[in-house]
């Protein structure tokens, strides 16, 4: 052990083996499903809905129940992991999230699917922070250049070709599929967690002390904050009964929460990360990621689907250009992690985020694959120099004992990040969009030279039609009023997300760079 590593009383760099590569390999995999299963049944939700016969309102709990049980799993799998160690978690929560997938595909109702995909969401949750503790676990510090990049482009790929993929299973073969896709990597990742995972062992007697308030309290804050941040723009907010209570719920679960974390003897989640100056701008930083991450994954679509009338196949196919310059610039991304200081490649990141999106937001209703290349180029690449750097500022300079409590800490901020996001880029987008509409009913009211003459223009389109001609055409005009209020609404949305990732530049000069500490333990 060297010197710096003794002063802070590290344990010593573990010895990299075979098995712990092929271990941490099947991991990833593990991770890689548990995320990707978050979008990939957004491009296929109208053939689920008619599958299942459900109502356009039942159907978003297909998405919304899985990401409320996920972001309870997610902070929980840091007490779990000490409680039953990595080994049994993991092998468990890929052996469940098998075998919900499976009943996922078996479902006859809405209700059965909704059961199913929260319970798929809450078991599956477990995997993702296992594995961003595991590579500080296992790996020794001169490696993490090699596994942040893998990490951070299996984080942040998978929600993005999601839709992607969904499509294209949708199409080929059908629904069914979004599911059972899932079956065969499962039970090999089960395997190899349960006869390969060797890096830690479980401590039973945290079970006698565990915090069934605090857990209670933890699941209704993030349930009912979800679910406020999933529903809230679609039902107008707080003239929703439901968002009334859901808010009041997870008031209350929030008191019960921190008061259990502050005085419990062994809390259901440890606050005392945040202590670390790193890790809480670290966390920071994750919560905008999430924004860039999940928002624009959103916003893409949006556009493609409501103002080019694109395909479910058509906006995987144009959006996975962002997936492809995600792929070519992780190893880069790796290599000049080791080289460049991890707030200068985080700078780098965000502030081509902000140039992605400056250039998303003088968008027009002519844009496609082509006009969309260097948006989506700035923001792949710059997903790659924020992930990679991230995960060794948030984490790098914790002790062991707190890694796996804190991994789901800082998973944790990007989903909240996303769900934040989401839910204001929707209340944004939805009051621009009825600013823009206004101020354009205002400049073609009858009598104006410019309004008659393009409904008459429209109207002679329609003359086939006969006495209809004169009303097709004027719901024509009210079409295109909308949609050019949609695209101008949206270039205020991609402005706006431009100021937030540069707001972001401001809390940069708060994080210490990592010091040279090995990190390590348990053998």
């Amino acid at each position: 052990m060297n010197a710096p590593a003794q002063a802070q009383g590290w344990p010593p760099q573990p010895v990299l083996t075979a098995r712990r590569v092929i271990a941490f390999t099947g991991m990833v995999f593990g991770m890689f499903m548990a995320i990707l299963d978050i979008q990939i049944v957004s491009a296929s939700l109208a053939e689920i809905q008619a599958g299942l016969s459900a109502s356009a309102e039942e159907i978003s709990w297909v998405q919304t129940a899985y990401l409320i049980a996920e972001v309870v799993m997610i902070p929980l799998s840091g007490f779990l992991g000490r409680m039953v160690s990595t080994r049994y978690l993991f092998a468990a929560s890929a052996a469940g999230f098998t075998l919900m997938s499976v009943m996922c595909a078996q479902a006859s109702s809405i209700e059965e699917m909704i059961i199913w995909r929260a319970l798929q969401g809450f078991i599956g949750g477990g995997m993702i922070p296992s594995v961003f503790s595991a590579a500080f676990t296992i790996f020794p510090r001169e490696k993490q250049s090699i596994v942040s990049p893998i990490i951070g482009l299996v984080a942040t790929l998978a929600p993005t070709i999601g839709p992607t993929a969904g499509g294209y299973l949708t199409d080929l073969f059908s629904w069914h599929w979004l599911f059972l896709v899932n079956v065969i990597p499962g039970i090999g990742v089960t395997l190899a967690a349960w006869f390969l995972i060797d890096f830690d062992k479980p401590n039973w007697s945290l079970f006698k002390t565990f915090d069934w308030w605090g857990l209670a309290g933890m699941a209704a804050l993030l349930g009912g904050l979800e679910y406020v941040l999933e529903e809230g723009t679609a039902k107008e907010w707080f003239q929703d009964e439901r968002i009334v209570w859901c808010a009041i719920l997870s008031t209350v679960g929030g008191i019960i929460f921190f008061y259990r974390a502050f005085t419990a003897a062994t809390p259901i989640v440890d606050l005392k990360a945040f202590s670390n100056r790193n890790f809480t701008s670290g966390c920071l930083a994750s919560f905008t990621i999430g924004i860039g991450l999940y928002g624009l994954t959103y916003l893409y679509p949006v556009f493609l689907a409501r103002v080019r009338g694109y395909t479910s196949l058509e906006i995987g196919e144009t959006m996975f250009l962002t997936g492809v310059a995600m792929f070519f610039t992780a190893p880069f991304a790796g290599r000049l992690s080791a080289k460049v200081d991890p707030r200068i490649m985080l700078a780098i990141g965000i502030f081509g985020f902000a140039i992605g999106t400056f250039l998303a937001s003088t968008l027009t209703k002519d844009w496609g694959f082509h006009e969309l290349i260097w948006p989506q180029i700035f923001r792949g690449v710059s997903l790659m120099f924020c992930m990679v750097p991230i995960n060794n500022v948030a984490l790098g300079t914790l002790p062991p004992e707190r890694l796996k409590n804190a991994s789901g800490l800082f998973n944790l901020t990007r989903n909240l990040g996303g769900a934040v996001g989401l839910a204001l880029i929707n209340t944004l987008l939805n009051n621009r969009w009825d600013v823009h509409l206004q101020h354009l009913r205002e400049n073609i009211l009858w009598g104006r030279q410019a309004a008659d003459e393009a409904l008459n223009n429209i109207t002679q389109g329609f003359s086939s039609l006969g006495d209809s001609a004169s009303m097709a055409a004027t719901k024509q005009l009210s079409f295109l009023a909308r949609r050019e209020a949609l695209v101008l609404a949206l270039g205020d949305v991609f402005l706006a997300l431009t100021f937030v990732f540069l707001f972001m530049l401001v809390v940069l000069p708060a994080i210490k760079r990592a010091g040279g500490a090995p990190r390590g333990g348990g053998h």
